[in-house]
């Protein structure tokens, strides 16, 4: 694989700036899911020694793109339709939960980092865009779970994050660009929703707003993973049944 000088930077620090050029490599399909990830041969390409790319590399598991094999070494993350709708399922859960509470106990300088999370987010609009907005997404769901102060649930909520697709999604955008400019602007007012709910501290409003924005990532597993979508509205049903029984 050819390499572009620019696409290392120095503002940050090296195997941030190897991340960085990984995640949008996988993101950008340049490497399947399931392909490895040669430490030497990574090194090689960017002209930079293994120890920085084994630590990119870990990054790459932490954030959920890739997967370490014992004693084989890291592979883009290869993910099964159950492990997909198994993630969604449980972010349909927990995410009203964790929003709900986190209405009633947010501060004011949280839903302004909320909101600047946001504007951030509007400005990101193109493919190369794509895996910085990734890490905006998340780092603006991880905000929202945060507020809700119960340790226990952003531990689990990040072992999820990690396991949703949604770099496969963005992946899939940079094949079919033409679904990029209206998913990005239903994420944005989707995510605006819940904002100005959690500012208005109104617990049941911003719960009702993180479920349609995650029913709506459903639909985008349908449509851009083809998940079988009786498949995912069957495990809808159940989740939403416990949500209202809770």
């Amino acid at each position: 694989m050819e390499t572009q000088p620019s696409e290392i930077v120095q503002r940050k620090t090296l195997k941030d700036e190897i991340f960085d050029v990984l995640n949008k490599r996988i993101i950008a399909g340049k490497y399947a899911p399931g392909e490895w990830l040669r430490q030497e041969e990574i090194a090689s390409q960017l002209g930079v020694s293994q120890t920085p790319v084994r630590e990119a590399l870990d990054l790459l598991v932490s954030a959920g793109l890739a997967e370490r094999v014992p004693y084989t070494g890291v592979r883009v993350a290869q993910l099964s339709t159950d492990e997909i709708i198994d993630s969604y399922v449980i972010r349909l859960i927990l995410e009203p939960a964790a929003t709900k509470w986190a209405a009633s106990l947010i501060q004011r300088d949280q839903v302004e980092d909320l909101y600047r999370i946001l504007d951030a987010m509007k400005s990101h609009t193109t493919l190369n865009d794509m895996p910085s907005q990734r890490q905006l997404s998340r780092e603006f769901h991880l905000s929202i779970v945060a507020a809700s102060r119960n340790a226990l649930m952003i531990r689990v909520y990040q072992v999820v994050a990690n396991a949703f697709p949604d770099w496969m999604m963005y992946e899939v955008m940079y094949r079919r660009p033409e679904l990029l400019e209206e998913s990005l602007a239903l994420e944005y007012s989707e995510h605006r929703a819940v904002v100005d709910a959690l500012a208005a501290k109104k617990p049941d409003l911003a719960a009702q707003k993180a479920i349609e924005h995650v029913l709506h990532l459903g639909r985008e597993l349908e449509t851009l993973l083809q998940i079988p979508g009786e498949l995912i509205k069957e495990k809808e049903r159940q989740a939403l049944s416990s949500i209202k029984s809770s």
